[in-house]
């Protein structure tokens, strides 16, 4: 598995460039045409899209781990 960014503000930012990647990628399938593109874009928008699955899980287990370290 990658390595992901350590803190809460670290993945936030990397959430948030994934989130403006996938707009991107959906922006461009919706403006190209063709099978190959549509099949190359198609991959890109589901690995980003696991990848944000990824962090946001990463990022929830950090807060709730920060959560608990308050109590």
């Amino acid at each position: 598995m990658a390595e992901f960014p350590g803190t809460i503000e670290e993945l936030d930012e990397h959430i948030s460039t994934l989130r403006e990647n996938l707009r991107e990628l959906i922006e461009q399938a919706a403006a190209h045409s063709g099978a190959a593109d549509d099949e190359l874009t198609s991959q890109r928008i589901e690995e980003q899209e696991a990848l944000l699955e990824t962090l946001t899980k990463r990022r929830a287990e950090l807060a709730s781990a920060a959560l608990g370290e308050n109590d």
